[in-house]
């Protein structure tokens, strides 16, 4: 088991820490409302990561194989899920950081999970390496939370430079400019993703 635990690291190093739908997310919303305000959104996504892993590891695949527009469709969505969010960003005024009022929440990483084809791709990719014929529930239940916290470890990561290296711009004058960068930067990710469904 620790053998399988550590190929399996090495192979989703890359594959976690490469900029993405859900580190561009993350390393933005870091950035603009500050590490601890996202820790919901977190949270939301790696449960939700979880929980399709643990799924796909127990056969959901077959149904994406048997609808081989399944990915298509969830990519779709998935790109006009993260416009809306640059949308967001481009409208957005100067956060508050004393009231909170502006944050993202538990049900935004959930959502994100769920329409980021990019996941699917890369836990079918890892089931088909590691996951033996012979698999129990515990293999699955081991590479689900393995996968699960080296995502976590990554987002968080990605969320946590965010906010330190711009924490100094997060005042008046900056946050408009700011916002529009992080716009840009969002859409670029939906397009990016839309692109890949062709």
């Amino acid at each position: 088991m620790i053998e399988l635990t550590v190929a399996l690291i090495i192979f989703l190093f890359p594959l976690a820490y490469s900029p993405g739908p859900g580190n561009m997310f993350f390393a933005a919303n870091g950035a603009r409302f500050g590490f601890k305000k996202i820790i919901p959104a977190i949270v939301g996504y790696h449960i939700a990561t979880w929980i399709v892993t643990f799924s796909i590891g127990f056969g959901f695949s077959e149904i994406a194989e048997r609808y081989p527009r399944f990915f298509q469709y969830i990519g779709y969505a998935g790109s006009f899920y993260v416009l809306y969010l640059a949308w967001i960003f481009f409208n957005a005024g100067k956060v508050d950081e004393k009231n909170g009022s502006e944050k993202i929440s538990f049900w935004d990483g959930v959502i994100l999970l769920v329409l980021n084809p990019k996941a699917y791709v890369i836990i079918s990719a890892m089931f088909s390496q590691f996951l033996l014929i012979d698999s129990n529930v515990k293999l699955i239940l081991l590479i689900t939370t393995v996968f699960t916290l080296n995502n976590l470890l990554a987002f968080s990561l990605w969320a946590y430079i965010g906010d330190r290296l711009l924490r100094q711009f997060r005042n008046e004058r900056n946050s408009k400019i700011l916002n529009v960068i992080f716009s840009v930067i969002l859409a670029g990710v939906a397009l990016w993703m839309f692109v890949k469904q062709f």
